[in-house]
């Protein structure tokens, strides 16, 4: 056989392939598994059914903060303001409803019904979407850096309202509802059931839409893209306002599960959507990445977190295993693709 129909039929078995993105997120994924299975050797009880269910309900929050987080960095951009989203959402939510004759400052509020409370608490995240926006695109500056600031300006905001404390009375009665509603005649609650449409959603969209496609272009290559005719500030104004209201819906559904107004809630979520993010396979550079290798990563952290607690490990040593899986989590992945372009 000649070198020409060695090369050949070498070059079609790469292409039948999967794609290096499904690779690494297969990857990912039976990471996962076995990072369960060790864990369940480790951990007495760890091998539970209920315990697999719970490291998905428990995290529900920054998994859906994860999916925005997710589309910008493959665009090439972060958002490090989710977690003060978060906190400013949910204190706003409260601060909107609580009705206006309480008894002091931190009980008295706008006395606004439910529903218009929660719209005006989703359109403040929209604010701090709209300002990442503007400074990350009209004016050129460094998104991480963007983000940083307006992470700080939203929880700093939050303090102010509930004046470095947190707002939990007179709310209306009507306001625990949509955190606390049971789905199906089960224990699952409403917002982990919206994080399962949220997640379907997201991966149609960057699979079979237009829009997803645009997306990874904008990330590989914005000039390519630009030249092709796509207005990438346009896309990328969208990502982040997109990123701001799952930020503003997971806030102000923490605030209704909760019944409060935290200023601290959501601290460093931002950083453990971006954690699970690069764990699920997305290149911090842009034009790679998935939703469910995002989901994945998840998974992997929550893993580690509850094994940890299981293995009764301070708070300290749960940062450091954190930080541990994430070097040998990106590690492990440019190692597999190496060996995987060169094999």
């Amino acid at each position: 056989m000649t070198d020409q129909a060695v090369e050949g039929r070498r070059l079609a078995a790469r292409d039948n392939r999967l794609s290096d993105e499904m690779f690494i997120t297969s990857l990912v994924a039976g990471a996962a598994v076995a990072l369960f299975l060790l864990a369940s050797i480790l951990v007495p009880n760890f091998f539970q059914f209920q315990n697999v269910v719970n490291l998905v309900t428990n995290n529900w929050a920054v998994i859906s903060l994860g999916i925005g987080v997710t589309f910008l960095l493959v665009s090439g951009n972060f958002d490090l303001s989710v977690g003060g989203v978060v906190a400013l959402s949910g204190v706003l939510a409260v601060w909107f409803a609580q009705a206006a004759d309480g008894a002091n400052a931190l009980s008295s509020g706008w006395g606004m019904p439910t529903w218009l409370a929660m719209f005006c608490a989703l359109i403040g995240a929209m604010l701090i979407g709209t300002v990442n926006a503007v400074f990350v695109v009209a004016l050129r500056v460094p998104s991480i850096i963007v983000t940083l600031g307006t992470m700080m300006l939203a929880r700093g905001i939050a303090q102010v309202i509930t004046q470095g404390s947190q707002r939990n009375t007179n709310l209306p009665s009507d306001f625990g509802m949509l955190g606390n509603m049971a789905m199906f005649g089960s224990s699952i609650k409403m917002p982990v059931v919206l994080m399962a449409i949220l997640i379907l959603t997201a991966v149609f969209v960057e699979r079979k839409t237009v829009f997803g496609r645009l997306t990874y272009l904008i990330g590989a290559n914005p000039v390519a893209s630009r030249l092709s005719g796509v207005d990438n500030a346009r896309h990328v104004i969208k990502l982040y306002l997109f990123s701001a209201v799952m930020a503003g819906v997971v806030g102000i559904l923490l605030a209704s599960e909760f019944k409060s107004g935290f200023s601290n809630r959501g601290t460093l979520m931002e950083f453990d959507a971006l954690v699970i993010s690069l764990l699920g396979g997305v290149a911090i550079a842009g034009g790679f990445g998935s939703v469910i290798g995002m989901f994945f990563g998840a998974i992997i952290l929550a893993t580690v977190t509850s094994a940890a607690t299981g293995l009764v490990l301070s708070p300290d040593w749960q940062f450091t295993l954190k930080a541990l899986a994430v070097f040998i989590a990106i590690m492990a992945q440019s190692w597999a693709l190496a060996r995987r372009h060169t094999g």
